[in-house]
């Protein structure tokens, strides 16, 4: 029997890093979408994504979680996923594909030709192509929803295909109204089933880029938090 395809959103932000939402927020926003796994990946640090694990240890979801960090590296951002150690940020490239590998995780890069985010961009033809390649992705985001020019996008599946390496899709999620715009469909559903299809190659990136809808709301949920943050120092 033909196993089910599912979603995997593998890309999202908390308010541990520069995300809108809190970790429950999120987890509870889920429950009510057709997302079967997802990661939260703030920017270096692993503390939203331990969160999660100890909320969705008190109750059952009808999703699984995998722990994931947004790496910040010397040549651009890499997703680790299944990790449960944090990466240092700041290392080279190679060095932080090594530390993920070492903590039995998987390297992604991120947004890998986004024009204004820190991503690893033409290197990556360079630098991650042949039999012995000195950039060791296991994958990486072909879709990226968050994208404002949909070239980099396509620039991004070109490279995934050009070079072998597994295509996957995130949103980039910082806020609620963005989560699972951006998605990796998997057969199975588990996190487990996740890793195993990202390792085989067995995945598709898919979703639909952020709208000026979801652009104007992030932006404004930007401009609260900030103005809030002001008011909470002036009355400190």
């Amino acid at each position: 029997m033909e196993r089910r395809w599912n979603k995997a959103d593998i890309h999202i932000h908390t308010n541990h890093s520069d995300g809108m939402a809190g970790v429950r927020a999120i987890l509870q926003h889920v429950a009510e979408t057709d997302l079967r796994v997802i990661a939260i990946t703030d920017h270096d640090t692993l503390v939203g994504a331990y969160e999660a694990r100890e909320i969705m240890a008190e109750r059952r979801y009808p999703f699984e979680l995998v722990l994931g960090e947004e790496v910040s590296t010397s040549d651009g951002h890499v997703l680790a996923l299944f990790i449960d150690q944090p990466i240092t940020p700041g290392m080279s490239i190679e060095s932080t594909i090594s530390a993920i590998h070492a903590c039995g995780g998987l390297a992604i890069a991120a947004h890998p030709y986004g024009k204004f985010v820190n991503s690893v961009g033409r290197k990556l033809e360079r630098y991650a192509r042949g039999p012995e390649p000195r950039w060791r992705f296991d994958g990486l985001e072909a879709f990226n929803a968050s994208l404002w020019n949909a070239d980099d996008n396509s620039k991004a599946a070109a490279a995934a295909a050009s070079l072998g390496l597994t295509a996957c899709g995130g949103s980039d999620s910082h806020s609620l109204a963005t989560i699972g715009l951006g998605f990796t469909l998997f057969p199975g559903r588990t996190a487990a089933d996740l890793r195993a299809a990202i390792g085989a190659g067995l995945v598709r990136p898919g979703g639909t880029r952020w709208d000026w809808t979801h652009m104007r709301t992030v932006a404004g949920e930007f401009i609260k938090r900030d103005f809030y943050r002001v008011l909470g120092r002036s009355a400190s």
